[in-house]
């Protein structure tokens, strides 16, 4: 009888954590996809869904001591403020999704940690080098390009990638102080229930809802499955490598949003945004190659 010697590993802890990464990146994209394809419904619903079944991954990291405690916040106001910045930020990428190109609205997201780094140093009075704010110029004209369509088109939907690229900025920070004192999943589940409540919400107000039929109720399921557990996957990751190593592997979601709006909406990108996707793409790596020198906390541009 064959024995597995447990001193063998077949993958490192880097290669795992970019595995981690990988299906991060897959799960996200799912969310993103589904979010677009579901566009009959209105945004309000699909948050339902989102939060309402991505509640379930997070209870299986709640220890079991702490089952009947893990509520307990020590810092309820910056929660508070935490869950509603990402709320804000959530809210305006599944509209971007609805009404926007998928692939300008992942692009656009990219710029989230230069919007970090400029809310730094403005909040936090962190001192920025030349590098970094090299990268943050260089994003910013990236940025320009890919919301060109709001001047040229007067499509004013393009702000919305930006307002989520601000909300995701405040998560990131208060993240930074909160990440101190306070687990991950007690994090994640009060911003689940702030949205989820804000969502539900709209039902003794008299905003419609539609009825989905069985194959959109599983489209749903799938949805906030996919969202619930792609942020776990994003934990993980970060815990077994450095940021500087893992985050570069999150810009695979451009791919899939390019492939996924060309063969399913018929997306054909726009040089102007392809080329500003390159400039923001450029300056998010260089902050993140700072962040890691710096030995500073790096988040990913997800709410």
């Amino acid at each position: 009888m064959f024995r597995i010697n447990k001193d063998i590993r077949l993958l490192t802890q880097n290669q795992t954590a970019v595995l981690y990464m990988v299906g991060s990146v897959i799960c996200f994209s799912t969310m993103d996809i589904l979010v677009k394809y579901l566009d009959n419904f209105p945004v309000y619903q699909l948050l339902c869904a989102r939060f309402a079944f991505g509640l379930i991954p997070i209870f299986f990291l709640i220890p079991r001591n702490k089952i009947f405690t893990f509520y307990k916040t020590k810092r309820p106001i910056l929660m508070a403020f935490r869950s509603a910045a990402g709320a804000g930020a959530i809210i305006a990428l599944f509209i971007a999704l609805q009404n926007l190109p998928i692939a300008d609205v992942i692009a656009a997201t990219f710029a989230g940690p230069i919007f970090v780094t400029i809310f730094s140093i403005i909040f936090l009075s962190e001192k920025v080098g030349i590098k970094r704010w090299s990268a943050v110029f260089i994003g910013f004209i990236g940025m320009l390009f890919i919301v060109k369509p709001v001047f040229a088109e007067m499509n004013f939907y393009y702000i919305f990638p930006i307002i989520f690229c601000i909300g995701f900025s405040f998560v990131a920070i208060s993240i930074r102080s909160l990440s101190k004192t306070e687990p991950n999943y007690l994090i994640a589940f009060y911003f689940t229930i702030l949205v989820l409540f804000l969502s539900l919400l709209t039902l003794p107000m008299g905003w419609e809802w539609e009825t989905p039929s069985k194959f959109e109720l599983f489209l749903f399921i799938v949805l906030g499955l996919s969202g619930g557990v792609a942020n776990l996957l994003l934990t993980q990751s970060y815990r077994l490598a450095d940021a500087s190593l893992v985050s570069p592997v999150k810009y695979l979601s451009l791919l899939f949003a390019l492939f996924f709006g060309y063969y399913i909406w018929n997306e054909i990108p726009k040089p102007m945004m392809l080329f500003g996707a390159f400039l923001v793409v450029m300056s998010s790596l260089i902050i993140f190659r700072r962040e890691a020198t710096l030995k500073k906390q790096v988040v990913s541009p997800r709410a």
